[in-house]
């Protein structure tokens, strides 16, 4: 699954910021702008749909909605230093053991990461 990229939290954000309705009869974010619809909560589809046609005009490939959760969970457990009671808590999971096994990944980069692999398999990867 791919990370969600800068360009399309930049997208995100400049709806958010240009387009969104300042008054809307509910409390949801994201709303139609258009048609018979306009002012209603988006559908699962419109969303689908939305991040369908925005990665294609950035050009990165597949999105999927739920890859917020994962781009989220990844970016609180990096900020956290791994903890992941605090990325259960930001995120609302119930258990900090289900984000640790689903989106606690292993920092391939980080230098005791390579000394333990070095120390295992006696040679650097």
């Amino acid at each position: 699954m791919r990370r969600v990229s800068p360009a399309m939290i930049h997208t995100y954000f400049e709806y958010i910021t240009t387009q969104y309705p300042a008054q809307t009869a509910h409390d949801m974010l994201l709303v139609s702008l258009h048609g018979p619809t306009r002012g209603q909560p988006w559908t699962t589809a419109a969303a689908r749909g939305v991040l369908r046609r925005s990665a294609t005009r950035v050009e990165i490939g597949r999105v999927v909605p739920h890859a917020f959760r994962h781009s989220f969970a990844t970016a609180v457990l990096d900020a956290a230093r791994g903890n992941a009671v605090i990325a259960r808590d930001a995120g609302g999971w119930a258990s900090a053991a289900t984000v640790e096994q689903v989106y606690g990944h292993v920092d391939v980069h980080d230098p005791v990461f390579t000394a333990a692999l070095e120390q295992v398999w006696g040679t650097q990867p």
